[in-house]
C-alpha cells in the first residue's frame, strides 16, 4: 500500500506524454490531483502563486521534461532553486525525458532537488519505485 499524494505536476509540452502519464498515475491512484503544465514558466507561475498564498497547494512531486518551449527544464530548475521554492514542503522533482544527452545528465547533478532521471513514458515500475523510495511514511 502506498500513500496518496495530494498533487502531482506533469510539466511537459508533449500532449501524448502528458495523456499517457496522467492516465497511468490516475489508474494507480497515487494522487488526489494531477495538474498538467506545458512549459516551465507555467509551472513556475503556479508555484509562485502557491508561495504567495493564492489558493492551490504545492505539489508533492513534479515530473519535468528537459526540452520545452518558452522555459525549458533547466531554466525552471534554476528559478525553482533561486527562489527557494519547495522548502516549506519538500517537493520531489523527477526529470522525464526522451533524449537526455550525457551533457544533460551531468548537468542535472547540479540540482539537489532533482532526485532521478526517467525515460519517457512513465511505467508502472517507475511510479512504484518513486513512491517506495521517496514517499513511504
Amino acid at each position: 500500500m502506498h500513500p496518496t499524494l495530494d498533487l502531482i505536476l506533469l510539466v511537459d509540452d508533449d500532449e501524448t506524454t502528458n495523456y499517457v502519464n496522467k492516465r497511468l498515475l490516475t489508474q494507480l491512484n497515487v494522487a488526489k490531483e494531477i495538474k498538467i503544465m506545458t512549459n516551465g514558466q507555467e509551472a513556475l507561475t503556479y508555484l509562485q502563486n502557491v508561495a504567495a498564498g493564492k489558493g492551490d497547494i504545492n505539489p508533492d512531486l513534479i515530473f519535468l521534461d528537459i526540452k520545452m518551449p518558452i522555459m525549458d527544464g533547466f531554466s525552471f530548475l534554476d528559478a525553482f532553486e533561486k527562489h527557494d521554492m519547495g522548502n516549506n514542503k519538500p517537493i520531489i522533482v523527477m526529470m522525464l525525458t526522451s533524449s537526455a544527452s550525457f551533457y544533460d545528465l551531468e548537468r542535472l547533478k547540479n540540482y539537489n532537488k532533482v532526485k532521478k532521471h526517467i525515460s519517457k513514458a512513465l511505467t508502472n515500475a517507475d511510479v512504484r519505485e518513486i513512491l517506495q523510495e521517496y514517499f513511504q511514511g
